[in-house]
């Protein structure tokens, strides 16, 4: 009796496995697990105990690098990092990285050392202006000339001066020239501001 029931629980098997062979049949999936046993057995035969150790070293390598990536915070940054990506300004990092490595490479010793002379004569220059009120007063003076738009003035002045010169004909020369020149009233007026001008300079420092 328990051989008889035996025999048919596994001719009930057998059934159920030839309907599952049959449908991975049907569906190609039989095909697919045969290439990939074949795959599979290919990799084994060429691995050889030295590429399995590479590929062991390499695992273990990479478990490393997560783990000091993920102790580190790095993750963090990654947001940062894929803005700078984004904006280009990882890129002019990376050019500016290179300038200065470049510049390190082609600054021999003297040139350093020369560079550390005139830093060191730069601050002591400046510790003087400092501890003597020149810093001060360069700064009020500087100031001073920025709400009254002198430079600005100048600066504009001086521009203009120059491209009025260049399509200004050439002086006449000679006494007559330079006749006709003082008679003009501008020519008159800005004699004038410049004697105004040393007249207040010379009193400034006659008071000293």
């Amino acid at each position: 009796m328990t051989a008889v029931m035996a025999e048919t629980s596994h001719e009930e098997e057998l059934a159920k496995a030839r309907e599952a062979l049959g449908h991975l049949v049907e569906n190609g999936d039989l095909e697919r697990i045969v290439h990939l046993a074949r795959l599979v057995g290919a990799a084994q035969d060429s691995m050889s105990d030295e590429m399995v150790g590479r590929m062991a070293g390499l695992a273990s390598d990479g478990l490393d690098l997560l783990d000091r990536v993920h102790r580190s915070q790095v993750v963090h940054a990654l947001p940062a990092i894929s803005a700078l990506v984004e904006n280009g300004d990882l890129e002019r990092i990376v050019h500016l990285a290179r300038l200065v490595g470049a510049a390190q490479d082609s600054m021999s010793d003297e040139i350093v050392t020369r560079l550390a002379g005139m830093a060191s004569k730069a601050l002591c220059l400046l510790d003087q202006a400092t501890r003597t009120g020149v810093m001060e007063r360069m700064v009020t003076v500087a100031e001073k000339m920025d709400q009254e738009h002198i430079l600005t003035d100048f600066l504009r002045c001086l521009a203009g001066a120059t491209e009025e010169a260049a399509h200004a004909p050439p002086p006449k020369g000679g006494l007559t020239g330079l006749w006709e020149l003082i008679k003009q009233p501008e020519t008159q007026q800005t004699i004038q501001f410049l004697m105004l001008l040393g007249k207040h300079f010379r009193s400034c420092r006659l008071k000293h």
